[in-house]
């Protein structure tokens, strides 16, 4: 097979993957990139650089175990090592859910969270509903308020409920109820591992919507000890070509022999022709490109696919206040507008400080967010956080503040793409839609994968760009002839 001199456009995971498996194959590569740094969506905040003090993800935080191209590469970087359990939304039952009768630790809150889900649902709701049954229901329920977005819990409010309850008819649920400190909690991991004709069921506007809450909340994640930039950080390590950060491309051209680039570089700006293209970058940001040569059918996908914003806001705090409460990682449902509430583990000197990740949204509660200040933004979170750890408004506890707004990212326009609401069949058949190529221009991404979201998407994308690439026929590179570079 000819070698091809492959232009990769944006040095997320995906483009990363791309260029080191097509070096693999014998190809050469120039990653070019818009943003300062690499990483994409995969962005690690350290409170005090150079020194072993917390840090926290304000990007990409957490890899399910199924997720198998994800954990390969990291083993095949030397990673394995430091993979750890991370601690999910719901798991450790000393943190809190929000409910009708006011913020309650977790392991005492079903009762009111039933008794919400009963007046909710629909007059003439079946009789038959077991006490197991609503107990599921209940806590599928506070899943979805606390992780989708503003429209899904709305769906939810309009008959959802009904539907998730009916997944489970006929289930013996009795052995998946706990009884902790007098509560009752039902372990939803164990009862989906067990029974897999319950995802399997799920049509129209459950499809991935249950998927992705279980990943989310599930007892099988992983996070990176050290933090996730060291896997993109590890990847350039492996990559011989150029990859060019500053370098942001603004319009694409394409062509029947060659693909040309505009590129703005500081305050100049070049043009590059180039035998093939990957295009990375996020569809949110490819519209807004110059975009000449792709037929009507693309542009109408690079315009159609729906990104969802998310804020993340973190506080370097001086110690670990929340473990004196029992709460030893996982996160809380707090509502209002901070919604998720993570704990971190304390990574580093302990005398130092830990980190928490104070507020975590997507969506319409992203947005509201995003559009405070920054100033107001923070105080917004601190407040409405503390009245539920009033430790916050201690002098000294919050020593620094860091945020990411992802929907006002340039290099990004969203957090992720994502496909909840829509059948099995729709989904394929968006994502054979934002893979499919033009000409000598190729596209990967989470968007254009099987798993949006997540980094197993950019992942699988990204390998099968390069397989597209590698066997797409082309004329055999002079050995001696330069690959071109930009400044």
């Amino acid at each position: 097979m000819a070698a091809k001199r492959v232009t990769i456009i944006g040095a997320g995971v995906a483009g990363l993957v791309a260029a080191h498996e097509l070096e693999r194959l014998g190809h050469r590569v120039v990653v070019l990139e818009g943003h300062p740094g690499i990483g994409g969506r995969i962005r690690t905040h350290r409170f005090l650089p150079g020194r072993p003090g917390p840090l926290v993800e304000l990007g990409a935080m957490r890899i399910p175990a199924g997720h198998h191209r994800t954990l390969d590469y990291l083993r095949a970087l030397g990673l394995a090592d430091k993979l750890r359990e991370f601690t999910t939304l719901f798991q450790d039952e000393a943190a809190y859910v929000r409910t009708g009768r006011g913020h309650q630790r977790i392991r005492e809150a079903s009762a009111a969270l039933v008794e919400e889900l009963r007046d909710r649902l629909p007059a003439g709701a079946p009789e038959h509903y077991t006490p197991q049954m609503l107990l599921f229901g209940a806590w599928m329920a506070v899943r979805v308020n606390a992780l989708a977005p503003g429209d899904f819990r709305d769906a939810v409010a309009r008959g959802l409920e009904a539907e998730l309850i009916g997944l489970v008819e006929g289930i013996d649920l009795s052995r998946y109820v706990r009884r902790p400190g007098g509560g009752e909690l039902i372990d939803l991991h164990g009862l989906f591992a067990d029974h897999p004709q319950i995802r399997a069921g799920c049509r129209g506007r459950l499809y991935r919507f249950v998927d992705d809450i279980v990943n989310e909340t599930g007892s099988t994640l992983l996070r990176l000890a050290g933090g996730l930039d060291q896997f993109v950080h590890r990847l350039r390590e492996r990559i011989r070509g150029p990859v060019h950060c500053g370098n942001e491309v603004t319009g694409i051209e394409l062509g029947e022999r060659e693909v040309r680039l505009r590129i703005r570089h500081g305050f100049g700006s070049r043009t590059r022709s180039c035998d093939y293209v990957l295009c990375t970058i996020p569809f949110s940001v490819l519209r807004g490109l110059e975009l000449r040569g792709l037929d009507d059918r693309k542009v109408a996908a690079i315009a159609d696919q729906r990104y969802w914003n998310a804020t993340k806001v973190a506080l370097h705090c001086r110690e670990p206040f929340w473990a004196r409460e029992g709460i030893t990682g996982g996160g809380s449902f707090t509502g209002g507008l901070i919604r998720q509430t993570y704990y971190p583990p304390v990574e580093g000197d302990p005398r130092l400080g830990a980190a928490l990740l104070a507020s975590y949204t997507i969506g319409q509660d992203a947005d509201r967010l995003a559009e405070l200040s920054r100033p107001a933004r923070i105080a917004a979170v601190l407040d409405e956080l503390a009245a539920v750890h009033p430790e916050l408004r201690r002098p000294g506890m919050v020593l620094s503040v860091a945020d990411q707004v992802w929907g006002s990212e340039p290099s990004t326009r969203g957090a992720a793409a994502v496909r909840w609401g829509k059948d099995a069949e729709a989904c394929e058949e968006e994502r054979e839609r934002m893979a499919r190529p033009q000409g000598r221009l190729f596209f990967a991404g989470e968007h254009c994968s099987g798993h949006p979201a997540w980094i197993e998407g950019a992942v699988e994308s990204a390998q099968q760009a390069v397989r597209q690439i590698h066997r797409y026929p082309a004329p055999a590179l002079d050995a001696d002839e330069p690959c071109e570079v930009g400044a």
